[in-house]
């Protein structure tokens, strides 16, 4: 028997399901979106340990210059220097505890499963005090100046110290507010090499240019020297478990910051000074345009004549 194309498609016509009468409407396809984690941020206890030590450099700037204010002008100079140094860090950390001085950093964050399955991202802030770097950026410079001019180094070797201070300091502030944590820590490993070169001008430099001066400026550089390099080392510790690997809380962090600033400024501050006024051979007297501004061998004189004129 012989069945005719036409035939065959009729009754596939007839047997065909029909559309669904179900109302299920199609799945949509899901783009997941970025997932943010608990930020890490201050709570109140961090930001009234910021107040207090607003508190504690504003006090200590003016008994400094109260200091500064009862000796002659010719023997200011670690005065005012010093008092600079906790007048800027009051003025810094004014700054963090109204909220001015501080940045929310966001890094994403890569977990890799293996086998085949895809890597997942997630996201989270913390906040990055990006004051404290300015401050830093100029009281150290300051404190090394302290030191520097107690010691005796050369102006050679001053400007190594110092170089190599903002360097550090620099890198330090770019590795907080890096997006990715190899560049942050890339940055953090520049700002290490820098302050090896400080620690070489004050431990080898320093003691070298002291050698030549009396036993007991010898001896107190050495003790405040030391001190300072031993407060300075713990900065990049607090910093690799704070905004590096991010384990210490950002409460622990400011007060962390908080007792060293207070030990490298106000502490080292007074010690620097009651020590000065104390021992004449640490004084160093400045005369000419530092106490008497310009005199009449300094001025321009107007009106007179050159020789043989």
């Amino acid at each position: 028997m012989v069945i005719e194309p036409e035939a065959i498609q009729n009754l596939m016509a007839t047997i065909a399901p029909g559309p669904s009468p179900s109302n299920v409407s199609p799945i949509p396809s899901v783009t997941p979106g970025p997932v943010f984690v608990d930020p890490q941020e201050a709570s109140e206890v961090g930001r009234r340990s910021l107040w207090v030590v607003f508190v504690i450099m504003v006090i200590s700037s003016l008994a400094m210059y109260t200091m500064a204010y009862r000796v002659p002008a010719s023997k200011r100079l670690f005065h005012i220097i010093t008092a600079f140094i906790t007048t800027f860090a009051a003025i810094s950390y004014y700054a963090m505890a109204v909220g001015d001085g501080v940045y929310d950093n966001v890094i994403k964050f890569t977990e890799s499963h293996g086998n085949g399955i895809p890597d997942t991202y997630y996201y989270q802030s913390r906040e990055v005090y990006w004051a404290r770097y300015v401050d830093w950026s100029v009281t150290t410079p300051l404190l090394l100046l302290d030191l520097s001019f107690l010691a005796g180094l050369s102006g050679a070797n001053i400007l190594v110290a110092v170089v190599a201070d903002l360097v550090m300091i620099l890198t330090g502030l770019f590795a907080g507010l890096a997006k990715d944590d190899s560049v942050s820590w890339g940055y953090y490993a520049m700002a290490c090499i820098a302050y090896l070169v400080v620690v070489y001008q004050l431990a080898f430099n320093g003691r070298a240019a002291v050698a030549g001066k009396d036993s007991k400026t010898a001896t107190f550089f050495t003790s405040i020297a030391g001190f300072t390099l031993l407060l300075w080392t713990a900065y990049p510790i607090i910093w690799g478990v704070a905004d590096g690997s991010r384990i210490l809380a950002v409460d622990g962090e400011i007060i962390g910051y908080a007792v060293l600033d207070v030990l490298a400024k106000p502490v080292f501050g007074f010690w620097l000074l009651f020590t000065h006024d104390a021992m004449a051979s640490t004084s160093i007297s400045l005369g000419g345009f530092w106490s008497h501004g310009l005199t009449s061998e300094g001025g321009i004189r107007v009106g007179d004549d050159d020789e043989g004129a």
